[in-house]
């Protein structure tokens, strides 16, 4: 029997990883422009790395206990 992450911790660890990325994007952003990253740049680099940090976790199976 194969056992997968639950839905919700999915999706937990994807908003986490969309909102680090965005956040990322956007420092990165102002260091090299010195001007804010525009929303929809922002959301845009979230969206791109929720896409295989969602398909990378449903592949994760937790440990099973001895």
């Amino acid at each position: 029997m194969r056992l997968r992450l639950p839905f919700w911790q999915r999706l937990l660890l994807t908003i986490v990883a969309m909102l680090a990325a965005s956040w990322f994007a956007g420092l990165l952003w102002r260091f090299i422009f010195s001007f804010p990253l525009p929303s929809y740049a922002a959301g845009m680099v979230g969206g791109l790395a929720a896409l295989p940090c969602w398909e990378f976790l449903k592949r994760i199976r937790p440990k099973q206990d001895a």
